[in-house]
């Protein structure tokens, strides 16, 4: 993986998957390494960003590395019309990896094939998300003991949560059975179930989230994105689709977990947090380890 660009969870195979996975386990029983003393790291945030944001920063600086970047591009050379081409050859003379978010999709495959150095893709548009991927990964290995074998509910927003794609098609290597919770206008795309279908795995389609609780070993929850939606009316339709509450949980099976890539607005209900079923918060600490078992391993020293 040294040298390594990864815009798509397919971009690593398997067992490259499985090693960042063993390398962030690592990195979770001892995270302060500074393996990366004599590295720069560029973060380039096009777009909103908590989490991914600071646990990529959190992630250099537990590895010794030094960080320059953005978080807002409205303060940088963008706002004077330089082209992404322009700005990511003039940082990648600068920096060793390049973790970027943008909100265009296809934007991070473009920016790996004009950088000289590593991209990381932090999330393009509705397109792909491949660290939360392998974080979300590394937190149902966490929680279930294996990655093999298991009933998966993605639930809400699966036309266009990246997060959802990239899990997606990661899970199809682990002989997943997919259980997809949402409105019609929000269902799974067919060029992710395209995924599904060519690896002969299953697929169950439904509207109603009550119907998934008793099957589910994880449910994955998202939120309705209003960014992504260009009819203000459309959003509002299907807003408030889906809401966990403390309750339906009284069906669910002994070993079953929540995830959410976060942030949530009100899709998973405050009584949730604190069931033994949440995981959501770990889950986002875990992006810590993982993003340092990535940078590691595309730097060449893990």
């Amino acid at each position: 993986m040294k040298g390594k660009s990864l815009i798509s969870i397919t971009d690593f195979n398997k067992e490259q998957q499985l090693r960042i996975l063993e390398i962030a386990a690592g990195f979770e029983k001892n995270p302060n390494q500074k393996l990366l003393n004599d590295h720069v790291v560029a973060s380039l945030f096009f777009e909103p960003s908590t989490r991914t944001r600071l646990s990529f920063e959190t992630a250099a600086n537990r590895l010794g590395a030094r960080v320059i970047g953005f978080s807002d591009s409205g303060s940088t050379s963008v706002k004077k019309g330089e082209s992404l081409k322009d700005t990511i050859i003039m940082v990648s003379g600068y920096a060793d990896i390049i973790v970027m978010r943008h909100p265009r999709e296809g934007a991070a495959r473009w920016a790996s094939e004009v950088s000289t150095v590593p991209v990381i893709n932090a999330g393009d548009g509705a397109n792909q998300h491949p660290t939360q991927c392998l974080l979300d990964m590394y937190s149902i290995m966490q929680t279930q003991g294996k990655l093999e074998d298991l009933n998966i509910a993605f639930v809400g927003d699966l036309k266009y949560g990246r997060t959802v794609h990239s899990l997606v098609q990661a899970m199809c290597n682990f002989n997943a059975t997919f259980h997809l919770v949402s409105p019609e206008e929000l269902k799974l795309p067919s060029s992710v179930k395209m995924h599904i279908k060519n690896a002969k795995l299953e697929y169950h389609q439904y509207t109603e989230l009550q119907d998934i609780m008793h099957i589910a070993d994880i449910i994955y929850m998202t939120r309705i994105q209003k960014e992504r939606f260009s009819d203000p009316m459309e959003y509002e339709k299907v807003k408030n689709s889906y809401v966990l509450n403390k309750s339906m949980l009284e069906t669910s099976k002994q070993n079953m977990k929540i995830l959410h890539p976060l942030p949530r607005v009100n899709e998973i209900s405050e009584d949730v947090d604190n069931m033994p079923q949440a995981f959501y918060f770990k889950q986002a600490e875990n992006g810590v380890y993982v993003r340092q078992a990535l940078l590691a391993a595309i730097a060449g020293v893990k």
